[in-house]
């Protein structure tokens, strides 16, 4: 029997390896993932979560060593169609989208929402892209979405790490497991079926008192065991999104990042971030660049991508196009495979390790969208 302190000495000695890690993960709780956690140096956490690897498949395979996928995320505060299209043009003209092109809709009516998913489907399936589509409601209207035969690829649900807290979110493991059936049931991946996409963020649960004294640390790795269940293609924390209440400043925030990705890979959880925070907490982008810095060696899934890292219709900070360039560069990832092999075919860029080569001129397809 290993003590909590034996338990990270092994998990950081040669012999954890990845496969042998990939073995573990169904078989560990998220409290003992959490309590090791905590004992746990930043460097450490990066090193053995560098190790695990998730690998999901939806229409791209996502996961891969030597990749980072992103989130394109084209919010706008009216729900705009045109305005919401002069983003997922912008992203993708920046390899942006891979992981998925998720919208958060400002109005939550399920008219809205279908003319969203509609949109989404076009572009995608009128380009050719080996992306999936989401458009972040809740699990409830995408069941009576997915029943109207409205194009759903992933569905969507917050989720937290008590009954309490997920049934102040309007959900229980009965109603999730009613999702994933009737994401399943549309058979829309090509490669794959992980159809669920969820996200979390230490704090939900102290926020609506369904905490019980537990420390939002622990509470916050038990959601990622109830993502587990469902076989997701992503889950990720917004880390900071919550606000300072919670994780005051950016220190707190890159250290409750990389906990998060660690206990997520260590419990076989598909985690990305969305490294971020609000315009009240002491932080600003150079903490969001330290943390994507060491997300991004310790082998995160995804980052999400919004334009000029400020989303405005949900009104925080976040990463941009831009940084996930950076962050590629650097370190010599790339997007999904098949993602890759779609942008050198369209004449976007072609990347070959830490270089990018871009177009002289953005494809004609492209560029003569600007002046529709």
């Amino acid at each position: 029997h290993f003590t909590v302190g034996d338990f990270r000495n092994w998990l950081l000695s040669a012999d954890a390896t990845t496969e042998k890690l990939t073995e573990l993960a169904t078989g560990l709780t998220p409290e003992m993932v959490a309590a090791v956690s905590k004992i746990m140096r930043n460097q450490d956490l990066i090193l053995v979560a560098k190790k695990c690897q998730v690998i999901t498949q939806f229409r791209n395979t996502i996961g891969l060593e030597g990749h980072l996928s992103t989130r394109l995320q084209p919010n706008h505060p009216t729900d705009d169609l045109l305005g919401i299209s002069a983003s997922i043009l912008d992203g993708l003209m920046y390899g942006n989208g891979d992981a998925v092109i998720g919208i958060n809709p400002a109005t939550d009516n399920l008219q809205n929402l279908s003319e969203l998913l509609k949109l989404l489907d076009h572009v995608i399936q009128h380009y050719e892209i080996p992306t999936q589509s989401c458009v972040l409601t809740h699990v409830t209207s995408g069941i009576e979405l997915a029943n109207r035969g409205v194009p759903i690829d992933l569905m969507f649900q917050s989720i937290a790490g008590t009954q309490q807290a997920n049934d102040a979110f309007g959900i229980s493991l009965s109603v999730l497991q009613e999702g994933y059936e009737a994401a399943l049931s549309l058979k829309r991946g090509t490669l794959g079926q992980n159809v669920m996409y969820f996200e979390t963020g230490q704090g939900s649960a102290l926020s609506s008192n369904a905490h019980f004294g537990v420390d939002q640390q622990t509470i916050e790795t038990r959601a990622y065991a109830v993502a587990r269940k469902f076989k997701p293609l992503l889950v990720n924390t917004v880390v900071g999104f919550i606000g300072p209440e919670y994780l005051y400043n950016g220190k707190q925030i890159i250290r409750a990042g990389l906990e998060d990705h660690f206990c997520g890979k260590l419990l076989g959880v598909p985690m990305g971030c969305d490294i971020c925070y609000t315009n009240h907490a002491d932080a600003d982008q150079d903490d969001m660049d330290i943390l994507l810095t060491l997300l991004g060696n310790a082998g995160i899934n995804f980052i999400m991508g919004i334009p000029g890292s400020d989303d405005v219709m949900l009104n925080y900070q976040t990463t941009s196009f831009h940084d996930a360039l950076y962050v590629r560069q650097l370190l010599g990832l790339e997007p999904a495979p098949e993602f890759t092999a779609w942008l050198e075919q369209q004449g976007i860029f072609k990347q070959s390790q830490h270089h990018i080569h871009w177009a002289e001129h953005m494809p004609e397809k492209f560029s003569h969208l600007l002046m529709s």
